[in-house]
C-alpha cells in the first residue's frame, strides 16, 4: 500500500470527489458478480458505510475471497461520485490489503436484522451494530453536555469515593467490598465479623450516592456536581432497576426549592437541545437536587 494518510469514513462521506484516498475499516457486507464487487466499509467513525467498488479485472479472486463480513481492510483508490442510490460518493479501489481475515461461518453479525436477545449472547460484538453504535455516540454526547452545562455555570466537578462506609441516608441496599477470605471469615469473640482484619479496617461497600461528600464540597466552594458510577443492590428484576448506573448530583449552597427547580429545568432543556438526534437519549441518569 503506497504512502497516503488515512481518512476516516466520516470525513470521506463529506469530501469532494476526484482525490486519491486511503480508507481502513471493517467489512459490513460484500455483494456483486464476477465482474464487479461492492464492499460496504465502516471504521466506526460514523454509523454510515462507504461503498468500495472493486473491478474484478484488477484483483485476484483469491484476494477478494478473503473480503468477508467482519474482515478488516485497507483500501486505496479514487473518491468518485456514486452513480447508485444510497451514497453520494464511493471509492473506486486500486489497491486492497486484507489486514485481518474473518471466518464468515463463525462471524456472529450478518446483514439481516439481529434481535437484542441474540446480541446478549455475543456481547463483545454489540458495539459493531448500528443500534449500539448510535447509543454509544449519544451517551458520549450527553456526558460531554453534562460537563459543559455545569462547567459553564461555574460548578466544580467533584469526584466522590466509590468505596465507602456511608449509606447516604439509606439511599439503597449496598454491595459489600471486602478482602476477607469468605471461606474463613475472621470472627470476634462475640461471633461478629472482625472487620479490623479487612483492607480498610472497617466494613465498606460500593457507593449508592455521593451526596455526603457533595454537600461538604458545596459548603466549601459553593456549587458542585458529581457524575459517576453508582451501585444499588436491591434484588429487583425489573426494567426500572439497574445494579450499576451513572448518577448526576448537583449540590448548591444557598439554593431554595425554586432555585433547584429552575436549575433542573434549564439542565434538561440544555441536554435535549444538545442531543445529536431528535429521539430521547438512552443515557440513564438521575438528577438529585439538594440545597445546603
Amino acid at each position: 500500500m503506497s504512502e497516503l494518510t488515512r481518512t476516516k469514513v466520516k470525513e470521506l462521506l463529506k469530501a469532494a470527489p476526484g482525490q486519491e484516498v486511503l480508507a481502513k475499516g471493517w467489512v459490513r457486507t460484500k455483494r456483486g458478480n464476477k465482474q464487479i464487487k461492492f464492499i460496504a466499509l465502516n471504521d466506526g467513525s460514523t454509523v454510515h458505510n462507504i461503498q468500495v467498488v472493486a473491478d474484478m479485472a484488477n484483483f485476484d479472486d483469491s484476494l477478494i475471497a478473503k473480503v468477508t463480513t467482519g474482515a478488516s481492510l485497507a483500501v486505496r483508490g479514487t473518491l468518485v461520485e456514486s452513480v447508485g442510490s444510497g451514497q453520494v460518493v464511493e471509492i473506486q479501489a486500486k489497491e486492497i490489503e486484507v489486514l485481518g481475515e474473518c471466518d464468515p461461518m463463525r462471524y456472529p453479525l450478518q446483514k439481516k436484522d439481529t434481535s437484542l436477545e441474540y446480541l446478549r449472547t455475543v456481547a463483545h460484538m454489540r458495539p459493531r451494530t448500528n443500534t449500539f453504535g448510535a447509543i454509544l455516540r449519544i451517551r458520549h454526547a450527553m456526558a460531554f453536555a453534562i460537563h459543559k452545562f455545569f462547567n459553564d455555570k461555574g460548578f466544580v466537578y467533584l469526584n466522590t469515593p466509590l468505596i465507602t462506609e456511608s449509606d447516604a441516608e439509606g439511599a439503597g441496599d449496598m454491595f459489600q467490598v471486602t478482602t476477607l477470605n469468605l471461606e474463613n471469615v475472621p470472627k470476634k469473640d462475640n461471633g461478629k465479623v472482625d472487620f479490623s482484619k479487612d483492607f480498610f479496617g472497617k466494613k465498606t461497600s460500593l457507593t449508592v450516592s455521593g451526596q455526603l461528600e457533595g454537600e461538604l464540597g458545596a459548603t466549601a466552594v459553593g456549587e458542585i456536581y458529581t457524575f459517576g458510577p453508582t451501585f444499588r443492590a436491591e434484588n429487583s428484576n425489573t426494567p426500572r432497576h439497574l445494579a450499576e448506573f451513572w448518577m448526576i448530583e448537583p449540590e448548591m449552597a444557598f439554593y431554595d426549592i425554586n432555585d433547584n427547580m429552575a436549575l433542573a429545568e434549564e439542565f434538561v432543556k440544555f441536554l435535549v437541545q444538545y442531543a445529536p438526534y431528535s429521539k430521547a437519549s438512552p443515557l440513564f441518569f438521575r438528577i438529585s437536587m439538594a440545597s445546603v
